[in-house]
């Protein structure tokens, strides 16, 4: 993405709109219920793989334009691949896998803020994000299995935010779930009335990067996903290098001097 691409403004499929320190992303197609057609998922890619944190971004917060958050795929895309063949069907699979792929690594914090339907993708779009905000009438549906199809990719990372007994819930017996359920289970860490849920989100980013350095935010991301499937001897091994590379970095070395001469952890936004 060039330097000109990171002003705001709307592409085909999604809006774009930078605020100092965040970054606010839109679905913008609200005609189909922003069904992940093939566009969009290209233009959230391109937007998510970007080095917003090394350009002065700390938080990215995804919402969706009118009803709903987002669907699930697009309607129009799922019957061209009733008479895909392999090859076909592996090309889509790896713009979902980039997709996922990119919410996951971006280094800089992210928020999805729901609303309306949350659907199969849609879902685990959002569920991607470190935090997901949903508003009261917001309500979450893997679906996939309805269907005939696997709600493979989701499946990978579901694991940081759902107990097993809770995987198997959702996804063998997908049943609507509202805000209320969503939260209990951790699929959503808060709900709030729809006419607050863009402040709500402002309000949570501040608190975390408020009291978390970005960098080590960052890292912390990481090292999470890079956790999962290791065998404890690997896991131990990858931590104790993360952990000696974070005690390198300048916000390490700002944080133990300011608790030394202040006796308290530094305000870091």
């Amino acid at each position: 993405m060039s330097g000109g691409a990171e002003a705001a403004g709307r592409r085909e499929k999604i809006a774009v709109r930078r605020e100092d320190d965040l970054l606010f992303v839109r679905l913008a197609s609200p005609e189909k219920a922003n069904a992940l057609a093939p566009r969009m998922i290209d233009e959230i890619i391109e937007v998510y793989r970007y080095d917003w944190l090394g350009n002065g971004v700390r938080a990215i917060l995804l919402s969706g334009e009118g009803r709903h958050f987002s669907a699930g795929a697009d309607l129009a895309h799922l019957e061209s691949l009733l008479d895909a063949g392999a090859e076909e069907n592996r090309r889509d699979s790896e713009a979902l896998r980039r997709l996922f792929e990119s919410v996951l690594r971006q280094p800089a914090l992210t928020v999805a803020l729901v609303h309306g339907a949350c659907v199969a993708g849609g879902c685990g779009l959002a569920t991607a994000h470190d935090f997901v905000v949903a508003a009261d009438d917001a309500r979450f549906l893997y679906s996939e299995v309805r269907i005939g199809f696997v709600a493979a990719l989701v499946a990978t990372f579901l694991p940081l935010r759902l107990r097993g007994a809770d995987i198997r819930e959702v996804l063998l017996n997908p049943q609507f779930l509202d805000a209320g359920r969503a939260h209990e289970i951790g699929l959503v860490n808060r709900v709030v009335p729809a006419a607050e849920l863009e402040t709500a989100g402002r309000e949570l980013a501040a608190e975390v990067l408020a009291n978390g350095s970005s960098t080590s935010i960052a890292a912390t991301k990481a090292l999470l996903l890079d956790l999962l499937g290791r065998d404890l001897d690997q896991a131990l091994g990858h931590a104790a290098e993360v952990n000696a590379a974070a005690r390198a970095t300048a916000d390490c070395k700002r944080g133990i001097a300011h608790v030394l001469e202040h006796k308290k952890s530094p305000r870091w936004r």
